[in-house]
């Protein structure tokens, strides 16, 4: 890793990171007849005959009836719009959420988890380090040098996202939210250079780039971070305004409005942490492992956070950094490129900074002062309450398995990411005795502006595996097969998903076009089978593939008797992260991770007995 060139890795002067975007292939609308059949298939693993044999009924009924109308309206909009999802998933599926907003922020540990130890003390160092990296890369994106991503095939993939990771932030409002972005590049003029410090309660802002376009050094954001910290540690805790964000957006959008009419500093407070490039958090808390790490990312003391940021990095007083983000905005694959490259800075410079020593005499951090009343306080203090509640009952649990990775399988000739969800199967069903709905992210970059599709990646094929993998009297030769077969299935369903031809966009597309129009909920959505496959936010695995960096992280459950289930798959490792609520007595994460590793274990001796190889 050392030997890696970053530069030429991330960057390219020949072309411009935004520049293929606009010829990107417009998002295409799956046949009818493939989504419904997809989603079918789908249904199968979780229903009984005769649910299923209702549930085919409703289908046909939707595919003859207003299902056709609904498709062709779908249609008719796809030829007006590049992307007919865009604005809908943005406002649906994310801004009219109304529960507290963590509860959607993706986090994890910062970029040097596994190469820099605990070293207490060395909180305000990191920090100046990696906030410096950070903006690093701001300022390429800035330039447009950050390199446009492809896919396997050498495909473009649209690049529209990283224009949300910095200066973005939600904004609540009582009904639905918005996002406001301030971030431009270079040719379209000035942006942003500011970032707020949240430590002890108080909220400080400080201008981090230069009159010359340029990040302040890492020295230089070291002995600004100072000046907050000691400012913090000499008075008392500051009022927490931040915790506001941790509350029902509802509440925190009428308390919002409030503050504002307040005082006009409260107006101009807010403003400057909506357009800051991102929130510096310096915690108080020592994590002792990366699963406290994750822990404290996701559910930490919300008195010190900004859930409404597109970006938080916080460091802890023991050196160790962390991430969350606001996943309104983007995806979590662009911070994932975002802290790689911090990452391999970090690792190129063995954690120590190697640029000037000079530090120029900059203006102090200056402290946002928000003028409150009663019932704001009161207003903090309820959300506190209500943030607690929820973050209190969440259970994360990170682990890593040491017997093979990515070279193993790929001498199998199997796919990494396949292998995983199939192990995910199979440790639900041995757990829990029954196949779980489970939701794998499927980029569907390749087109304008698009995000994702949902990979149901629960099949007949992989439940069929499972359970000859926990019968005996079943050989090796049999379980290897019938693992190919769901692998097949498997990568068969990922292919379609990522050219848009799931169920889950095209099934949402006519949901809402039924809402915005005020049809009654045609029958096939009220079937309970269309809740027990996962619709409608109701899928009991939520997955996702963070890739082939040391860079991972993940997210709460989708339901309560869920899990998160996210890994990374390195050359000889797989990391897996774990989130469950403490609230059902049916799951347990570090129980479910622990059976994950079991599986992986199992099904390794079974490939390696099949190809004739030594056991593992």
């Amino acid at each position: 890793m050392e030997n890696l060139d970053v530069d030429a890795l991330f960057t390219s002067d020949s072309e411009k990171t935004f520049q293929y975007d606009s010829s990107l292939p417009s998002l295409p609308v799956p046949s009818l007849q493939h989504t419904l059949d997809r989603y079918l298939d789908s249904v199968r693993p979780h229903v009984t005959d005769a649910e299923f044999r209702q549930t085919e009924f409703l289908v046909q009924q939707f595919a003859s009836g207003v299902g056709k109308d609904l498709h062709k309206q779908l249609v008719e909009r796809a030829n007006k719009h590049r992307n007919w999802l865009e604005q809908w998933w943005l406002d649906y599926a994310y801004n009219d959420f109304r529960m507290p907003l963590f509860l959607l922020n993706f986090g994890g540990p910062g970029p040097y988890a596994d190469f820099l130890a605990i070293k207490p003390g060395s909180q305000i160092e990191r920090a100046g380090l990696l906030t410096h990296l950070n903006l690093l890369f701001w300022n390429l994106v800035r330039k447009e040098r950050v390199k446009a991503d492809k896919d396997s095939r050498g495909q473009h993939l649209t690049m529209d996202q990283f224009r949300r990771l910095f200066s973005t932030c939600r904004i609540p409002a009582v009904q639905r939210d918005h996002l406001a972005t301030y971030f431009k590049t270079e040719s379209e003029g000035k942006a942003p250079t500011n970032i707020v410090v949240l430590c002890g309660g108080r909220i400080f802002n400080m201008t981090v780039i230069d009159d010359s376009g340029e990040p302040l050094t890492a020295l230089e954001l070291q002995a600004q971070f100072q000046r907050v910290r000691d400012h913090c540690d000499r008075e008392p805790e500051g009022p927490g305004i931040g915790a506001l964000t941790g509350d029902n957006r509802t509440s925190w959008a009428q308390i919002r409005s409030r503050l504002q009419a307040l005082h006009p500093d409260n107006y101009h407070n807010l403003d400057a942490i909506q357009r800051s490039i991102m929130c510096v958090v310096l915690d108080d808390s020592s994590p002792k492992d990366e699963t406290e790490m994750c822990q404290i990312a996701l559910a930490g003391d919300s008195r010190n956070r900004w859930f409404d940021k597109s970006l938080t990095m916080i460091y802890y007083k023991n050196g160790l950094a962390a991430s969350n983000c606001d996943h309104t905005p983007m995806d979590a694959m662009v911070l994932v490129v975002c802290v790689y490259y911090c990452h391999l800075q970090v690792t190129k410079c063995k954690g120590n900074w190697q640029g000037s020593q000079e530090v120029r005499s900059l203006d102090p951090p200056r402290e946002l002062v928000f003028i409150i009343d009663d019932v704001i306080t009161s207003g903090i203090s309820n959300a506190i309450q209500v943030y607690s509640m929820i973050a209190n009952n969440l259970q994360c649990c990170c682990m890593t398995f040491t017997l093979y990775g990515k070279k193993f399988l790929r001498s199998l000739k199997l796919h990494p990411d396949t292998h995983v969800q199939i192990a995910l199967q199979y440790a639900y069903i041995k757990r829990h005795g029954r196949p779980a709905p489970t939701y794998q992210t499927a980029t569907t970059r390749k087109f304008y502006n698009a995000r994702t599709e949902t990979h149901r990646s629960c099949t007949l094929e992989s439940v069929q595996f499972a359970r000859a993998m926990l019968d005996k009297s079943v050989g090796v030769e049999t379980k290897a097969a019938l693992y190919r077969q769901a692998a097949a299935r498997h990568n068969q369903l990922m292919a379609e998903a990522t050219e848009n031809q799931g169920c889950d966009r095209h099934m949402f597309g006519m949901q809402i076009l039924a809402m915005e129009q005020g049809l009654p909920m045609p029958l096939v959505y009220t079937d309970p089978s269309y809740t027990k496959s996962g619709g409608g936010g109701n899928f009991v695995l939520s997955t996702s593939f963070v890739g082939y960096t040391p860079v991972y992280g993940g997210v709460v459950p989708m339901v309560e008797h869920g899990y998160g289930s996210f890994y990374i798959i390195e050359p000889t490792l797989i990391t897996t992260f774990v989130s469950a609520w403490k609230s059902c007595s049916e799951t347990d994460a570090v129980e479910f991770n622990r059976t994950v590793h079991e599986c992986l274990v199992e099904m390794g001796e079974v490939l390696k007995a099949s190809a004739g190889v030594a056991r593992l």
